[in-house]
């Protein structure tokens, strides 16, 4: 550990810093270990520095966004989780979009919109998380997706550490599925800041279609236990959701120690007191394997892993 101060101390860049701090505080779960250091950059900048240190010195690091989909082990993470949480500069950009950056919080930018009557963002309404990490993975929800209004994403180019900038190109876009990802034509990138593209809207009945989506989230039980939202992909080809393949299988209400499937929606997995990551683990093991059994249906999670699982 005292290496590792030595090193941050090194870098030193505009940042919080913690030492062995646990992760159940940053993640939707609510579960995690420690991180041997949790830094939060204030600039992309600063980010962009740290970065080029890690890799130079061999140090590992993990950067990480609103601690949405995101389980982190029980064990904790080794050497350095940054975190992109105060990257938030807002500003208006003419022609009716926005630009923020990675660490403002979904429900933020939403709710942006509305304050300035720009519609678009409706659909995210609720949804937890950055809005780096809604981009890093084209979240979707009621029939519309990121990659819909996205104009451009900034990010840190992980060989060279410069900051850049990227339009959509729609075919590397799609389900949950973007060139910041595995395999894709930018990854290991670091998403810092996105600009989207809004059209003028009338703010009441903005204002009623969040109430709206809102309410159905809150009727799924999306609210009611900490939780990382849906849990698998939905896969078009299955025929059905994965919440109704879980339900079919009786899963509502399946529980291992604090780790349960919603007794709403059988695709939003909760901790419903002190689960510890092996016990959600364990859940999400058994669901898969019981849709494999039942229906050759391998269900893929949304939810990443970090740490030493």
């Amino acid at each position: 550990m005292s290496t590792l101060r030595k090193f941050i101390d090194k870098c030193n860049i505009d940042a919080e810093v913690a030492f062995d701090e646990p992760m159940a505080g940053h993640t939707t779960f609510r579960i995690g270990g420690p991180a041997d250091a949790f830094v939060r950059p204030r600039s992309p900048q600063a980010m962009s520095s740290l970065m080029a240190a890690a890799r130079a010195e061999g140090v590992a690091l993990a950067v990480m966004g609103g601690g949405a989909n995101l389980l982190v082990a029980d064990r904790g993470v080794r050497g350095i989780v940054a975190s992109t949480g105060l990257l938030r500069t807002t500003r208006a950009v003419p022609g009716n979009m926005l630009r923020v950056g990675a660490g403002i919080p979904v429900t933020s930018l939403v709710g942006q919109g509305l304050e300035q009557g720009l519609s678009g963002l409706e659909f995210a309404s609720g949804l937890p998380g950055s809005t780096g990490g809604a981009v890093f993975m084209n979240a979707r929800c009621y029939e519309h997706e990121f990659a819909d209004v996205i104009e451009s994403v900034e990010f840190i180019d992980p060989g060279l550490g410069d900051i850049g900038s990227t339009g959509i190109e729609r075919s590397e876009w799609s389900y949950k599925r973007t060139p910041f990802m595995h395999g894709g034509r930018l990854a290991g990138a670091v998403i810092v800041g996105a600009t989207f593209r809004l059209a003028p809207g009338d703010r009441p009945a903005m204002a009623a279609r969040m109430a709206e989506l809102e309410a159905d989230r809150r009727a799924k039980g999306h609210f009611d236990w900490p939780s990382a939202g849906s849990l698998f992909k939905n896969d078009r080809s299955f025929g059905r959701p994965s919440g109704k393949i879980l339900d079919e299988l009786g899963f509502r209400g399946r529980r291992i120690g604090d780790a349960m499937v919603s007794l709403k929606h059988a695709n939003i997995f909760v901790n419903v007191g002190a689960a510890s990551a092996a016990d959600m683990m364990a859940l999400i093991v058994e669901a898969r394997a019981a849709a494999l059994k039942a229906y050759s249906i391998d269900l893929e999670p949304e939810v990443m892993l970090l740490g030493e699982f």
